[in-house]
């Protein structure tokens, strides 16, 4: 048994001081208390009280409580830190298999842990792209041999994402592929979307769209590839910082944010139509759709619109959607897939955090080598900055509440994957982050676990640090 005490519980419903008992992977008991570790009766105490109050099976038997004795209990000061449910990150990129030079599972998970992400839903393009239940089957059995991160491999929805093909999807069942997405593209073909969301609803599997026209994504990339061609030419990286000391000439400067902007007025385009194509198809197919790293205020007017109709719909949003802005230099420079918006924009995905439109905040973490992304290779590292920056915007700046941060990094991520997580409750999997959501600190990505060190936030103070991960009732270190 173990005991966690003198903490600050926070989950999407609980904010008190106190303790929490953990046994066999679950949590048995919450409990307030002051910052003394507690005595072996207050313990029983809690247990016997949660027990009483809860119909979950988790606790001990009245033999095994009584002969309890503090030897039994591994205890562990929190040291007045804020101890809430692990982060769940429905939509994270691991490169694994077939690109180690970015990032691998070991590389992966080390960053995970730094986060605070307990639980990951990872992407399918890979190499080989992962269209199988048995290569996904394969990633998870190695991912839970190291034993770190619980991870759900995802597959993608048509077979090495050569849009035609769907047939694998009926061998999939919801308990181990809870969701199936085409992530990185979308399905250009709406008929075999349709397809696809036929058979994932079938089965009871989320679908998740990465919404984007293809056809428009294409068309963006010429403008793309001329600010890229200008940006290397100067030195200038392309995740959003410019070099002290770097000399640009301000025609330049113009010419790639031209380009730029070009590029991005047509990644909106693309991303508005087939958000609300991918929920309309939804709908009729009788499925589950999120809609990932939703960025424009169209968009997340059309899944307010869908929410409000009661279609079955959920969305995320990314970190740096919530913090930066794509409209001006050196945030601009930051090439990423959908791109960083207005302010506008960004107000909106922040407003839909806060009324519920928008249900979880996902990482979005995209490792790559600093030569793929001076070569455009669109994303950041993400995984090791998220609760600081959201903590930094959401609580610090836009007065969200610890409790409703939690609901959004845990809490909702749980309910839509069908998880015993993310909440401080008797009968819940242990699994938790220790922050202090007070520390301040620079970021350097040099320092990050990850093998990707492309972050639009090098250099930036932040708010809020992951100190702690349990997975399981079991510190990771």
């Amino acid at each position: 048994m173990k005991v966690i005490y003198n903490a600050n519980l926070i989950d999407k419903n609980t904010a008190l001081e106190g303790f929490i008992v953990l046994e066999n992977e679950k949590i048995i008991a919450v409990e307030q208390h002051n910052a003394e570790k507690p005595a072996l009766e207050e313990i029983k105490n809690a247990i016997k009280k949660s027990a009483a109050s809860n119909s979950t099976g988790t606790s001990l038997e009245e033999t095994q409580l009584a002969s309890l004795t503090s030897s039994d209990i591994t205890y562990t000061d929190a040291q007045d830190l804020t101890v809430m449910p692990a982060f769940i990150d429905m939509h994270a990129h691991f490169r694994y298999p077939g690109q180690p030079q970015k990032e691998d599972l070991d590389s992966g998970l080390a960053a995970a842990r730094n986060g605070g992400f307990g639980t990951l839903v990872l992407m399918p393009n890979t190499n080989p792209v992962i269209s199988s239940r048995e290569q996904a089957l394969a990633v998870m059995n190695e991912a839970r041999e190291k034993k770190m991160s619980n991870i759900f491999q995802t597959t993608s929805i048509t077979k090495d994402f050569g849009g035609t093909d769907t047939t694998h999807i009926t061998s999939l069942d919801s308990k181990n592929f809870p969701v199936i997405t085409e992530d990185g593209h979308d399905v250009l073909s709406k008929d075999v979307m349709f397809d696809g969301m036929k058979k994932a609803a079938a089965n009871k599997i989320i679908v998740s769209c990465h919404s984007e026209d293809p056809n428009l994504a294409i068309e963006a990339r010429t403008y793309r590839q001329n600010a890229l061609k200008l940006m290397k030419e100067y030195n200038i990286p392309a995740w959003g910082v410019v070099p002290q000391g770097l000399e640009v000439p301000q025609k330049i400067y113009d010419e790639i944010q031209a380009n730029l902007e070009k590029a991005n007025d047509l990644l909106r385009t693309a991303e508005d139509t087939f958000t609300e194509r991918n929920i309309e198809l939804a709908h009729r197919a009788g499925a589950r759709v999120h809609i990932c790293h939703v960025s424009t205020k169209g968009s997340i007017d059309t899944v307010r619109k869908a929410k409000d109709s009661k279609w079955n719909c959920t969305a995320e949003i990314t970190p740096h959607h919530i913090a930066l802005t794509g409209t001006k230099i050196p945030e601009i420079f930051a090439l990423v897939n959908p791109p960083l918006r207005s302010e506008e924009d960004r107000r909106a995905v922040i407003e839909a955090l806060r009324d519920g439109t928008a249900d979880t905040i996902s990482t979005d973490h995209a490792p790559h080598t600093s030569d793929d992304k001076a070569a455009g290779a669109p994303g950041f590292t993400g995984s090791e900055t998220a609760f600081a920056v959201c903590n930094t915007v959401l609580v610090k700046q836009e007065n969200f509440s610890l409790n409703k941060l939690s609901e959004l990094m845990s809490a909702n991520a749980a309910k839509i994957l069908g998880l015993k997580k993310g909440l401080l409750a008797p009968g819940y999997d242990a699994d938790l982050v220790f922050v202090d959501p007070e520390e301040k600190w620079t970021v350097h990505a040099a320092d990050f676990a990850s093998k990707g060190k492309a972050s639009p936030f090098e250099g930036k103070e932040l708010i809020g640090r992951v100190k702690k991960l349990f997975v399981g009732g079991r510190e990771i270190s």
